[in-house]
């Protein structure tokens, strides 16, 4: 997976969660993005971490820290751009990026090799998406670097906002990921206080780091 920069996703607003960053509440005695590091660092080959602000609150995971590249909080989207330009300079031999969302702790510990899988000998255009019995997870996905320009040309002029409808201009494959054990998504997110009771309560019957 040495071609493949993974990007943490952590540039929301946390508005549910009553506002600041969600990568840092505590699940199970232990930060949400430590989760995600722990899951998804050994499927890339390098880590990146986007998020606006100040970057030393995250001084202490040791990742390089990419802000949005476009201004008003477009959204995912522009996480990915960060991801992609910071691939660009720091890893010229990348050809994707590999997204994983801060509040998504239970991410499947094959993911990106089964996304990478799916493309192999693909359109150069194309990106892998997740799809799980609750859905398309079109922030942990897959995707070329190349589409960096006109991604940021459609986030500049308005015309990216929604992942799902910009992921769908381009060739797209679907990769199926079974449930945890209880029947748990790993695509589980926590985005409310009633969604952090519940990954509570999963981590108390079993396992996490057990994909």
């Amino acid at each position: 997976m040495s071609e493949i920069v993974g990007v943490v996703l952590a540039g929301g607003l946390g508005r549910r969660m009553g506002g600041g960053d969600k990568a840092l509440i505590a699940l199970g005695g232990r930060h949400l993005l430590d989760r995600v590091i722990e899951r998804f660092a050994p499927q890339v080959g390098a880590l990146v971490l986007n998020a606006n602000g100040d970057p030393a609150r995250f001084e202490a995971f040791g990742l390089p820290v990419a802000a949005d590249p476009v201004a008003g909080h477009p959204g995912p989207l522009a996480g990915l751009l960060a991801g992609m330009r910071w691939a660009e300079t720091h890893r010229p031999g990348a050809r994707h990026v590999a997204t994983a969302a801060a509040d998504t702790p239970f991410l499947p510990l094959d993911l990106v090799a089964r996304l990478a899988a799916s493309l192999d000998g693909a359109d150069p255009d194309g990106i892998a998406v997740p799809v799980t019995a609750t859905g398309t997870h079109q922030v942990c996905a897959l995707f070329p670097i190349g589409l960096a320009d006109a991604l940021e040309e459609a986030l500049v002029g308005g015309a990216a906002r929604k992942v799902m409808a910009w992921i769908e201009r381009h060739p797209v494959r679907h990769v199926a990921f079974g449930p945890l054990a209880g029947g748990l998504d790993p695509f589980f997110n926590v985005n409310t206080p009633e969604d952090l009771a519940a990954a509570e309560d999963w981590i108390a019957a079993h396992d996490p780091v057990q994909p």
